[in-house]
């Protein structure tokens, strides 16, 4: 049996294993049934998506004309300090960045590799924690917009990290924190036009992935170079597929890609 679609991020569901879905053209898979299963895959064509036409994709599933047109790619979306619209300021399309970014944004801690700061829509939360493959997340600051929550991050990241090595979270090679510690010891450092937004009372929230195998020496698969590719599919854990030979393969770092699966 073979599915085929463009890949687009796997829509997760907050459980107990975490629950993923691959969405295809006429259907979607459910990555954790497959655990276990040989699964193939192949590389079809290309298809952004945005135009939908068949040409390179250049970054976040878009190609390169599209990626420095469309409101969806705007620096702001990677650098959310760089936000405007609560000035009226418009960058590519002021009703969708108003839209998006005048809407509350959480600013949290996660632990995935090591404990890093991030920020996400707060309708986004646990799916952001979920992609980033963190096995335990906290909330530090609630604010009305995008803006505040990116200056807040740029002011934390000077005391803690804001990247993942996705090699050691994928490694599962991470030790549990104290979150709320980290929490108090980084509210000195909240701008003081976030400080009345400081979120001093929730507890962390715990995420557990289905892996039934972790890499030890984790080997990323290029299947736009490679063509295509066959091996057990052994866990699944932010949006990387696991398999048994440690290859991994990041979904939504190749959004915008048509792939051919076939499951056996």
């Amino acid at each position: 049996m073979f599915y085929q679609g463009v890949l687009t991020k796997m829509e997760t569901e907050f459980a107990h294993p975490i629950q993923y879905y691959l969405v295809m053209e006429n259907d979607f898979l459910n990555m954790n049934q497959l655990l276990g299963k040989t699964l193939s895959m192949e590389f079809v064509k290309y298809q952004c998506l945005k135009c939908g036409l068949n040409k390179p994709i250049y970054r976040q599933g878009f190609c390169k004309e599209d990626f420095f047109d469309i409101p969806q790619a705007g620096e702001w979306i990677m650098r959310p300090e760089l936000s405007t619209a609560h000035l009226g300021k418009e960058d590519r399309d002021l009703e969708y960045e108003k839209k998006v970014q005048l809407q509350p944004h959480i600013v949290y801690l996660a632990n995935s590799s090591n404990v890093k700061v991030g920020v996400t829509r707060k309708s986004q939360v646990p799916t952001r924690w979920i992609d980033q493959g963190a096995h335990e997340a906290i909330e530090i600051v609630e604010v009305p917009n995008r803006y505040l929550a990116g200056i807040t991050e740029v002011a934390l990241k000077d005391h803690v990290s804001d990247k993942t090595n996705w090699r050691n979270m994928l490694k599962n090679d991470v030790k549990d924190e104290d979150l709320v510690e980290w929490r108090e010891r980084l509210k000195t450092y909240i701008p003081e036009e976030a400080q009345a937004y400081y979120i001093a009372s929730n507890s962390e929230t715990n995420l557990e992935f289905p892996v039934l195998q972790y890499p030890e020496k984790p080997q990323s698969l290029n299947i736009e170079k490679k063509g295509n590719y066959t091996g057990k599919l052994v866990g699944v854990k932010g949006q990387y597929l696991i398999f048994e030979d440690n290859t991994v393969f990041n979904v939504r770092a190749n959004e915008g890609l048509v792939v051919k699966f076939t499951i056996s």
